[in-house]
């Protein structure tokens, strides 16, 4: 543990009890001491910086340079809409597997763009200076809106590429992130989904695993290669048990840090929701897969995501339902409260903030069903198309500063190049997820709801869905651009989707514009000053709660005891893989894969477990050992981690779970025979 005076040690125990191995930390606030101490290792800030321009983001998650020309590494599943959106009926990449042999047969993956972090600034004086009423005023969010805009289209014109204004502990810190964007992202290479994602529904989330889930894409610029300089060197070992794996990448969001209140409401009232919503949308696209292959392949890539939100979503609410989770909550805001009081300082920051939060969120109970209305059609790309086709249009017509944080200025480049990508749509799929969202509206808002009332117009959700998607020509490229170009076509447009968006649009703003000032503002202000006392007495010794910034994770590689005292091994081999594989979905291995079992080292690691702290979004870091090469890659954690969003362990057998360098070595030598990959990763054919 870090050296400290007597008192700051016995009062950061007692209000966090943080693990050794937890934190999502910021890349300027390395526990360098806690590296020190546990393994002894202190990375400089060259390794730092090195690390952190070889990382990649995804929309989602994250991925790194392993070469000096572009070649990214990530997951199958992080790279899925590529692969999905490349494929066609006469060529199903995600079924059949991928591979460019030479550089003109790489494929150009539509709307993909990946980021790298070159910059970080602290901003939280602009930010907060721009506010001209008390923090908790309803209007403090729009300031704090106009300021971010403000300062990212600064950043943008002046630099180029992307600018993001993070929001650090509740906005007890504002950091301007600038990063170098890459818009041409093509596929080099890609296994098929039945290895990739070996054991299906069933595995996801569990250990031990047998997954392929890798991919390899390539950046390109200006119609060439990109130059890379900063990239991840591949280990000649692999993994090795006991050693220090580091993470390097992009977690979405934690809880470690909000309320017992706003956990309760989590808990009761907002995940129960998103679960009936996800199962109704998995049962549809899995009767919508039945009925043929080609419906199987259309559908795959959505289902993927609705069941591994579900999967997540059940879990973390199950820990939430957990007394020991309650009651490590409930003890830690004590403790945290105590600590507050017995400093004068921190005592008149706080005030009644805690009080205050519980209030929010129990006034917002009976209203929550309609935030629907602006969170949108899960998986209907039409609807997501014709809602910013509709906003963007109002919403340009504002000045920068009032606009919707995903309309500013700074965040247009990104949002044009998903809306104008060629993406495949399958329409009667389309109609399916609409469907299924008005579906879920008429449950939770029921049919009297003014809204559903003048959505539906008397007829059924599958009606009412067909007529709009049916009538619409959002799933054409030119018309999206030429809807985009014209303002005035936009707002009077009697296409279907966009009629679909007119309609709903005025009230998805007003319950947006209710939740952000009757809740947003009062939980942000009042979080900030928790933040803020928490930050006085604590500083950056405690991370942050994930953003989707990067950060890095650190943990020993090591096995762990499951739920039945049993001892499971740090990782798992070929070996291992073949006797897991029955013949039967979702145990069935690849043909090419039983053809060349022969020539493959059974006994090669394959995946292995850590004890890094990763949450969702952490999904195609890459796992480096103490010299910054490759050893791995993250793709998932297990069962007993589900938690971790809320409080960190790995007293339970939580663990990080990775593919192995030198397993996915061995599966593109002797499975594969990539040889222009290996050739790029260091791993040359030598002459015989």
């Amino acid at each position: 543990m870090m050296k400290r005076t007597r008192l700051f040690l016995l009062a950061l125990l007692a209000a966090f009890l943080v693990h050794a191995d937890e934190g999502l930390w910021l890349f300027n606030a390395i526990p360098e001491s806690q590296l020190a101490s546990k393994y002894r290792f202190k990375p400089s800030r060259e390794f730092l910086d090195h690390l952190r321009l070889s990382s990649v983001r995804f929309g989602g998650g994250s991925g790194s340079f392993v070469s000096p020309n572009g070649l990214i590494f990530t997951n199958h599943h992080v790279a899925s809409r590529c692969i999905q959106n490349v494929s066609s009926k006469e060529h199903n990449y995600m079924r059949d597997g991928f591979y460019a042999d030479s550089p003109e047969k790489e494929l150009k993956c539509p709307g993909l763009e990946v980021q790298v972090l070159l910059e970080i600034e602290d901003v939280t004086g602009r930010v907060n200076g721009a506010l001209t009423v008390p923090p908790s005023h309803p209007q403090a969010a729009a300031q704090r809106r106009a300021a971010m805009n403000a300062i990212e289209k600064e950043c943008m014109d002046r630099h180029g590429g992307a600018c993001t204004v993070v929001t650090l502990y509740s906005g007890a810190l504002y950091h301007l992130y600038r990063y170098k964007k890459y818009t041409d992202v093509r596929l080099v290479f890609a296994p098929e989904e039945a290895i990739a994602f070996f054991g299906g529904d069933p595995d996801n989330f569990t250990y031990p695993r047998y997954d392929l889930d890798i991919t390899f894409l390539r950046a390109y610029e200006d119609g060439k290669p990109a130059s890379t300089p900063h990239y991840l060197k591949w280990s000649r070992t692999g993994p090795r048990e006991g050693e220090l794996a580091l993470v390097s990448g992009h977690p979405g969001s934690t809880d470690r840090f909000i309320t017992l209140a706003q956990l309760e409401y989590l808990r009761d009232v907002s995940y129960p929701r998103s679960l009936r919503n996800l199962s109704a949308l998995i049962r549809a696209l899995k009767e919508f897969g039945s009925k043929s292959e080609e419906n199987h392949r259309v559908a795959r890539d959505k289902l993927f995501g609705a069941e591994n939100s579900f999967k997540v979503r059940d879990g973390e609410l199950k820990g939430m339902q957990e007394a020991w989770l309650i009651e490590a909550k409930r003890r830690s805001e004590q403790q945290l409260r105590e600590a507050i009081a017995a400093n004068a300082k921190a005592r008149e920051e706080v005030g009644d903030a805690f009080e205050q939060i519980a209030a929010a969120y129990a006034r917002w109970r009976p209203r929550s069903a309609e935030y629907a209305l602006e969170s949108g059609a899960p998986l209907c790309d039409m609807f997501a198309w014709a809602r910013a086709l509709y906003r963007l249009a109002e919403e340009r017509a504002k000045p920068n500063s009032e606009r919707l944080r995903e309309y500013s200025d700074a965040a247009l480049p990104s949002l044009e190049l998903r809306l104008f990508a060629a993406t495949p749509v399958n329409l009667e799929l389309e109609a399916l997820m609409l469907e299924k969202y008005f579906e879920f509206l008429l449950g939770e808002l029921g049919p009297s709801h003014p809204v559903v009332r003048e959505i539906l117009n008397g007829k059924t959700p599958a009606e009412a869905a067909r007529g709009y998607i049916f009538s619409s020509k959002v799933h054409e490229v030119a018309e999206r651009k030429r809807l985009a170009a014209d303002p005035a076509a936009a707002r009077a447009s009697d296409d279907g989707m966009i009629r679909l968006a007119r309609m709903l649009d005025p009230h998805a703003r007003a319950i947006r514009k209710a939740f952000e000032e009757e809740v947003e503002s009062v939980e942000r202000a009042a979080s900030s000053r928790i933040a803020r006392a928490r930050f006085a007495l604590y500083g950056m010794s405690v991370y942050p709660d994930a953003t989707g910034s990067l950060r890095l994770s650190f943990g020993a590689i090591q096995g762990y005891r499951n739920a039945q005292g049993q001892p499971v091994r740090w990782a798992t081999d070929f070996d291992g893989l073949y006797r897991r594989a029955t013949g039967e979905d979702p145990y069935r291995l690849p043909a090419r894969w039983l053809e060349r079992k022969a020539a493959l080292n059974l006994k090669t690691p394959f995946n292995f477990v850590s004890t890094a702290d990763i949450i969702g979004g952490n999904s195609g870091s890459p796992t480096v050992n103490v010299r910054g090469e490759v050893i791995g890659i993250v793709f998932d954690s297990n069962y007993e981690a589900m938690h971790n969003r809320f409080v960190y362990g790995m007293d339970r057998g939580e663990r990080c779970v990775h593919v192995a360098s030198n397993g996915i070595i061995e599966a593109l030598r002797s499975v594969y025979g990539a040889e222009r990959v290996l050739a790029e990763l260091g791993f040359a054919k030598t002459a015989k």
